[in-house]
């Protein structure tokens, strides 16, 4: 007798196989058999109706501190993710000296939106060494499997202290070897890989910017060398892509022997430049290199709330003479005075954030219910004023002040340059991809994308009206096998026997992204964004039921996959 049949779901396996009517059994953590005439399970789920696919597998979050006090891993836990893995875009926790965990905090607050009074409260820093760090992670228990990968900044700074905070400054050939031996001990001890950052947009609180930024080939190389002989780990790398980066980057993962993933995503100020990128990655491919691009699969979405990180009038000195109030009695005051709400659009600042904001109106809509991840320019601030005669900032007043005050205004911030999502389905569709850019943990004021896996689904294989839609089956792949196979990890991803057995049951009928919600659920009383979804039945991780009917169970089967010992 199996331990637990799944009767009569609409199988999707992951292989990118067309979707079938399958049961499929459970014994211990493992797939043992799918077909037909399973015979009898200790515990039988009828799925009639539903759709039966593998958890997914998000490869692209930042939950390197929450990780150490969430045991629940939300808001990624609440879409089917079942493996995450952190550490991305060179920033996390680990090696770090005593003494020095404030620039490390200072760095993810700035780079990932992560406020330093939550960091601070809510890790307790019980590591130094990287290999300690996993062996924290691996004491802990929690509801899905978690992978964490190097971060370079860290790195940096512990080989070359606080010179390594400046991305200009060269490492002597003894801070290069310093940080190659930790690198690949790391790597021997567990970690998947080694992440930087060579973009502009990430800057630490204090405003310097990433320590990877300029990273020249010696001390590239010195990584890639530590990762050739411990034979394992992947390069993640988010990057501007100019001045040869795709190239420095590439000669590394050559050196290193290992794979190389690269963010892949459509920037405003340079909206073909992902052509470029692209192309790179399939001419590295051409020669036998293992390289894929991280792609999202919607808008990068700025929400802006009057609670949140980010709205149009954060600088004015108004809203700040009342930023020590309560949310509910900052909202009561703007709705009784009439003349305050006025001052605020006409007397507001020439300043650098409103000239900003200013510049996003067009592209700015109205957070409907259900959600439309491709709204028409015509339906944006811009447009709406221009048809009413109004300041867009009035516009976006009015806008925020609906629900109680609790009203979420959209920007499409990137892979929306054109006013649709072509260039998403493009990037998506594209074999040299996986699906990624969901930074669950991390933008928790005004980004709320660890739902994509969730609204991948439905909007791409059910909703889409304004062009093509995605098979499935190629869907399900993308954000599963494919995303599995970027970290070597070849026990998951695929529903067949031998495999774990981590799956999700899914109404898809009733599967939705629901309204965000601004909740001060974080250490120290913190502020984040969060979206839950409708339509997931059950979650299994390991065998073990973790979610039904969109609540936890209590059930924390998740451990920390160590990539030397699952590559």
């Amino acid at each position: 007798m199996h331990d637990l049949v799944i009767r009569g779901a609409t199988l999707v396996d992951g292989t990118g196989a067309a979707a079938r009517t399958a049961d499929l059994a459970v014994d211990g953590a493992t797939v043992t058999a799918v077909g037909d005439r399973l015979g009898a399970g200790r515990r039988e789920i009828a799925a009639d109706g539903l759709l039966l696919t593998p958890g997914w597998v998000d490869i692209h979050t930042h939950y390197d501190g929450q990780a150490t006090w969430d045991p629940y891993i939300t808001p990624s836990s609440w879409h089917g993710v079942t493996t995450t893995v952190f550490g991305n875009c060179g920033v996390g926790f680990a090696p770090v000296r005593p003494g020095s965990e404030r620039y490390l905090i200072n760095l993810m607050e700035g780079v990932e939106d992560i406020p330093e009074t939550v960091l601070a409260e809510g890790i307790e820093f019980r590591w130094e060494t990287f290999e300690e760090y996993l062996d924290t992670l691996d004491s802990g228990r929690r509801v899905i499997d978690i992978g964490a990968q190097v971060p370079h900044a860290a790195l940096r700074f512990y080989a070359m202290g606080d010179r390594g905070a400046d991305h200009a400054a060269r490492p002597e050939p003894r801070e290069i070897e310093a940080m190659g031996a930790m690198l690949e001990s790391a790597l021997r001890a567990g970690a998947l890989g080694l992440t930087t950052s060579r973009t502009i947009k990430h800057r630490a609180k204090d405003g310097r910017y990433t320590p990877g930024l300029t990273a020249a080939d010696p001390e590239l190389t010195g990584l890639a060398q530590a990762m050739r002989r411990a034979g394992a780990g992947v390069i993640e790398v988010n990057s501007d892509f100019g001045d040869g980066d795709f190239e420095h980057l590439r000669a590394a993962a050559q050196i290193a022997g290992r794979p190389l993933s690269v963010l892949l995503l459509q920037v405003h100020n340079a909206p073909d430049l992902w052509r470029d990128t692209r192309a790179r990655i399939h001419a590295a491919r051409a020669q036998g290199m293992d390289v894929t691009g991280q792609v999202g699969s919607r808008p990068i979405g700025v929400m802006m709330a009057l609670e949140g990180s980010i709205h149009p009038f954060t600088t004015h000195p108004l809203w700040q003479s009342m930023e020590h109030l309560a949310p509910a009695e900052r909202y009561a005051r703007l709705l009784a005075d009439a003349d305050l709400r006025r001052r605020l659009v006409t007397e507001r600042p020439d300043d650098t954030h409103v000239r900003w904001i200013a510049g996003l109106l067009a592209k700015t809509f109205r957070l409907g219910h259900p959600i439309d991840f491709e709204p028409e320019i015509s339906r944006g601030i811009a447009a709406m004023a221009a048809a009413e005669g109004r300041d867009p900032f009035a516009v976006a007043l009015d806008w925020l002040m609906e629900e109680g005050g609790k009203a979420v205004l959209f920007h499409t911030f990137e892979n929306y340059f054109d006013g649709n999502l072509d260039v998403v389905r493009e990037l998506l569709t594209d074999p040299a991809t996986v699906a990624g850019i969901a930074d669950g943990g991390a933008h928790v004021g005004f980004i709320c994308d660890a739902s994509s896996p969730s609204s991948a689904l439905a909007f791409w294989t059910r909703d889409r009206t304004r062009g093509e839609k995605i098979p499935i089956e190629y869907l399900v792949k993308k954000q599963t096998a494919d995303t599995a196979g970027v970290y070597g990890l070849r026990d998951r991803g695929v529903l067949a026997p031998g495999y774990k057995a981590d799956f999700n049951l899914i109404d898809m009928q009733r599967l939705r992204v629901l309204p965000p919600e601004i909740v001060y659920d974080l250490p120290a009383g913190g502020r984040r964004i969060i979206q839950k979804a409708e339509g997931y039945r059950h979650t299994f991780v390991s065998g073990i039921e973790t979610m039904r009917d969109g609540e936890f169970t209590g059930a924390l089967p998740g451990r920390l996959v160590r990539g030397a010992r699952s590559l």
